[in-house]
């Protein structure tokens, strides 16, 4: 009877300590097992909820001040170009429309993967197309219709404007009918961008994503502005380049990757609205004038501002094998490429 009564008041004063750390806000673990009463569950799941806490064990919690309330994605598509430079094959050496409609599928799954937790951002998907075939188009609208989120197709004009590009660049050379595009479509993409509300994710046809991706971009954003108190910008991908030489960095953590301090990406990153309208001017650069390196401007902009990359990679580049801008490293690039057939 004794140990009996021992156990109902342990019990009684366990529950009485919970509600009393509920009410105060406090984070407690039973280290024996692993497992936090008050979120109900271990410490192996994602503990952090959207919008309102961090919490990484053992680090502790951190209050969301900057919380995510729209994520616009856009997609620059043209699959009629396999390559700016096309004497190169990518990886796999398909036609450039499987990476289009692999790139995107790969996105929808990544909502899809995270719908519930996004179930209070506004989210909506503008892809904008120069020159792919109504077959592909056709195929673009199929892995956009039916979800959650909004979606747009956009077909590009050049002739909006080619007028407004340099067609002689840094390096003195003619500026090909493919960078013009494609300058064309970073040009019509931050139009687009400066009308967005929140944050933008600027993403060209040929990176193909993991399914945590969007989940751990949109927890790591909101931890890490409000950590500096700032806006920053966030590139998916773990590029090779950052290998090449030892070199000092700084790293974070965000929700369930490490992330590093970069100063180089390509013209695949998300960042907030707020920061687009701030750096117009160096973002629309990069589409009048054909600089060495072409993102030589939104490297400038890294020089003031925040810019991460995860650690491992969320995304796949698919370019030729041999660029430092390419293939993550220690990423399963054959499994991501063959779960995201179409």
């Amino acid at each position: 009877m004794k140990e009996s009564y021992l156990k109902k008041k342990n019990s009684f004063l366990k529950k009485f300590f919970i509600k009393v750390c509920r009410f105060f806000n406090f984070e407690i673990i039973d280290q024996a097992n692993f497992y936090l009463p008050l979120e109900n569950k271990t410490g192996e799941e994602s503990l952090s909820i959207l919008g309102k806490k961090s919490i990484s064990i053992p680090m502790g919690k951190i209050e969301i001040k900057r919380q995510v309330n729209n994520l616009d994605i856009i997609f620059r598509s043209c699959s009629s170009v396999n390559m700016l430079t096309q004497n190169k094959k990518r990886l796999f050496e398909k036609e450039k429309s499987e990476y289009t409609l692999r790139s995107l599928n790969s996105i929808v799954k990544s909502l899809n993967y995270s719908k519930e937790e996004f179930k209070n951002i506004k989210i909506k998907i503008t892809v904008v197309d120069h020159n792919s075939s109504n077959l592909v188009l056709e195929s673009i609208n199929k892995i956009l219709s039916n979800n959650y989120f909004e979606f747009e197709v956009f077909k590009l004009d050049i002739s909006k404007f080619e007028n407004e590009i340099d067609k002689i660049n840094e390096q003195k050379n003619n500026v090909s009918n493919n960078q013009i595009s494609n300058m064309s479509n970073i040009y019509q993409s931050i139009l687009l961008a400066k009308k967005c509300s929140d944050l933008v994710y600027f993403v060209e046809d040929d990176y193909i994503h993991t399914k945590e991706s969007f989940k751990e971009i949109v927890y790591t954003y909101e931890k890490f502005s409000t950590i500096l108190e700032k806006d920053i910008f966030i590139c998916p991908a773990d590029y090779p380049y950052l290998y090449n030489s030892p070199e000092n960095t700084r790293i974070l953590l965000g929700n369930q990757k490490h992330w590093r301090i970069v100063n180089q990406t390509l013209c695949t990153f998300l960042t907030s609205q707020k920061l687009v309208n701030q750096y117009f001017e160096g973002l629309k650069s990069m589409c009048k004038f054909e600089h060495y390196p072409f993102e030589k401007p939104l490297h400038d902009i890294y020089k003031k501002e925040y810019c991460f990359s995860p650690v491992p990679s969320l995304a796949m580049h698919c370019t030729n094998i041999n660029s430092v801008y390419g293939l993550p490293p220690n990423f399963n690039l054959k499994k991501i490429w063959d779960e995201n057939e179409v």
